[in-house]
């Protein structure tokens, strides 16, 4: 009994869930078990089903920047973040496959910051928005758990910003690099009696690796946390996101690559193609605990998003009554709610640890679409007032059966509805209100085999689901209006995991997963401009994923991750511009091999110094349903140094490094299914970057 007792946690973590964070992914030179919240329940990761790992502050900072999610996540197995040098278009990020078609910003997966959706209820979200330079943790959840996040949940990235110090802290920042790479950063931090604060401000610049491919950012993050009383904690939250320039080089075919990787193509010229964006929210949370074996989490958040992003929409394409025309402008509003009821009882042998909740969000948001006359906004051609709503309802329950057995259940109902107030209403273009509704339960289970303190085997399984966003109903074939005959894809996930502590200072996790989903959507046309989607078949995902972890001796230590996805089309249907796609042929834009790895050197001889040395190999992407082209699979290795010295209250910070050093050429991203047959997005070739960061505690 008392082993079991042992690896139950506090019900104040009742969102969190314990789990085994591998330390060269967190920077630390020993394995130690921290808190990471990536799933509904409480629960060590021995005893839990579930593939999931962490990165902590060392990582964040050694991995580059700071600037997109893609520099340190790539090192978890199972999550492939492609960085597209186009910060129009936000990175690519997709968790076994899902998400790959998305032709920006993330869809398939949950992205969550401090405890709040980033993800829209429609399930579309934005990477740009996250502070890392604020961030303590990221985490990745991957396999049937993840549903219990709702709509598009095939994993789940939570990202966590640091707590203050104990003393009050001031700090700054600067980064440079290639292709005029520049970040300025402040911050300020701190303990004052019951209030804690971070307040984290950077402006961000670059050229571009591309030609007309510049971008600026500017980010303030804070959070506020205070110790209400001795049961209750309230934190504060706030995001302000402003992107006045992030210009589109759009894609390259296969010829204009190959002649020159850094160029743009001339519609971009012609048509001014790029995004400016601005994004603030505020959320708060609240924690009671009610007793020493539940608690009550209550969430709360609002935002806005403004939009306007100018495409390459040939003029004659924008001609028709019923055309959008090339220029969209997005007025958004988006809020949410939830409320959480944890507790723990004594069952049998061992105790029950379970969670109840409600989650609803929202969203609204006026589309307008303008005549892009040669980059001069010209007429009126769409006015609407789109809108999500979605509701889910979930319970979920961990079981400590006995030393030797532990079981994980949940169920989650989801509505989501999807409603367009058409206000454009002329000759040839009629009004094209109109709504459209989803709901599903989908339940998971899991069972996790102890096989002794230094080894599991779990294995889980769950149902999934995944509506189509606002941009994927946004057109219909033949006619005007939206699409709102698209009906969501349901998924089926199956997953065995194994994890044991091989030795002292030596882990090694393994996961193997299949998928099978019906009616996936999937691209029916795209030209001038417009892309149309429909439902296909089936299609089956499955793979294994591999981390390993050594501690090796004192100085040195190595991490290794390896994925491999297996993603196709299991049914036959009509392709995008003709044809038909066979059954067999691979989804587009999914990495069919992925892998990380890393040699650390950390002298302790020499406190404040590493050195490291990293492998990144990225397999091929198809670029389209009729897998008529690929990207090439590639192989690069990076080089990093870091410094650190305390002087008195002084801390400070160096970091060097070179990424792809032996300048390899090849393709960073493709964008799947492109109508004019652009679908390559090159990576840089050698490039490096410096970093300086100084912080002063008062005493």
């Amino acid at each position: 009994m008392p082993t079991i007792i042992h690896r139950l946690t506090p019900l104040a973590r009742a969102a969190g869930l314990l789990l085994l964070a591998h330390a060269p992914l967190a920077g630390a030179q020993t394995l130690t078990e921290v808190v990471v919240s990536a799933n509904r329940a409480a629960q060590q990761t021995f005893d839990a089903p579930a593939a999931v790992q962490a990165v902590g502050r060392e990582t964040i900072e050694a991995a580059g920047p700071q600037v997109n999610l893609s520099e340190a996540v790539n090192r978890i197995p199972g999550i492939m973040a492609l960085n597209r040098q186009n910060y129009a278009q936000d990175l690519q990020l997709s968790i076994r496959g899902a998400g790959s078609r998305a032709p920006f910003g993330i869809r398939g997966s949950r992205l969550i910051v401090d405890g709040i959706p980033a993800t829209m209820p429609d399930g579309q979200g934005q990477a740009s928005t996250v502070s890392l330079s604020s961030a303590q943790r990221i985490e990745v959840l991957r396999g049937p758990l993840a549903q219990m996040y709702g709509n598009s949940s095939a994993g789940v990235v939570q990202v966590f910003t640091a707590d203050g110090p104990a003393k009050p802290e001031v700090g700054a920042s600067f980064f440079a690099g290639s292709d005029g790479l520049r970040k300025i950063g402040l911050n300020a931090g701190g303990q004052s009696g019951k209030l804690n604060y971070v307040l984290d401000y950077t402006r961000f610049e670059t050229d571009g690796y591309r030609d007309r491919s510049a971008a600026e950012r500017r980010h303030l993050n804070a959070k506020l946390r205070v110790d209400a009383t001795e049961q209750t904690q309230v934190t504060l939250v706030m995001n302000l996101f402003d992107q006045p320039l992030s210009q589109d080089p759009l894609g390259l075919t296969r010829a204009q690559m190959e002649a020159n990787p850094r160029q743009a193509v001339k519609p971009a010229y012609d048509y001014d193609t790029g995004k400016v964006v601005s994004q603030n929210q505020v959320g708060v949370v609240v924690a009671h605990k009610l007793d020493a074996a539940s608690g009550l989490t209550a969430t709360v958040y609002h935002g806005t998003r403004d939009l306007d992003n100018k495409l390459s929409i040939p003029l004659t394409a924008q001609a028709p009554a019923t055309s959008a025309g090339g220029i969209v402008r997005l007025d958004r509003d988006f809020s949410g709610l939830g409320l959480k009821y944890s507790r723990r009882w004594a069952l049998g042998q061992g105790q029950v640890e379970g969670l109840a909740g409600i989650e609803h969000e929202r969203m609204s948001e006026r589309r307008r679409g303008y005549i892009n006359n040669l980059g001069v906004q010209g007429a009126l051609k769409r006015d609407e007032t789109d809108s999500v709503t979605s509701t889910g309802v979930f319970a979920q329950a961990t079981w400590l059966v006995n030393e030797h057995w532990s079981l994980v259940g949940g169920l989650r109902s989801n509505r989501v509805r999807f409603g367009v107030d058409d206000r454009f209403i002329t000759a040839g273009n009629p009004d094209d209100s109109g709504s459209a509704r989803f709901s599903a339960v989908n339940p998971v289970l899991g069972v996790t085999r102890h096989l002794n303190d230094s080894t599991n085997v779990y294995v889980n399984v769950g149902k999934g689901f995944e509506t189509p966003t606002l941009t994927e109903i946004a057109y219909r074939t033949g006619a005007s209006g939206p699409n709102l005959n698209l009906r969501s894809a349901d998924s089926r996930h199956v997953e065995l995991g194994f994890k044991t502590r091989l030795a002292e200072g030596h882990r090694l996790d393994v996961a193997a997963f299949h998928i099978d989903t019906r009616n996936e959507i999937v691209v029916a046309s795209s030209s001038g401009g417009r892309t149309v989607y429909t439902n296909a078949g089936k299609t089956r995902r499955s793979g294994i994923e591999v981390a390993y972890t050594a501690q090796l001796s004192r100085d040195w230590r190595v991490y290794g991750a390896l994925s491999t996805l297996n993603a196709r089309f299991a049914d036959s249907f009509p392709a995008s511009g003709g044809g038909a796609v066979a059954a067999g042929n691979r989804i587009p834009g999914t990495v069919d091999k992925s892998a990380f790895a890393e040699l650390v050197w950390q002298p302790v001889a020499l406190p404040g110094l590493q050195a490291a040395v990293e492998l990144v190999h990225q397999g091929s992407m198809m670029v389209n349903d009729l897998n008529t082209d690929k990207s090439r699979a590639t192989t690069t290795f990076n080089l990093r140094l870091g410094l650190e010295q305390k002087l008195g209250g002084w801390r400070l910070r160096e970091y060097l490094r070179l990424d792809n050093a032996t300048n390899r050429r090849y393709v960073g991203s493709v964008i799947a299914n492109d109508g004019n047959g652009r679908f390559f997005e090159p990576a840089p070739g050698r490039n490096w970057s410096l970093g300086l960061t100084a912080n002063y505690a008062f005493r």
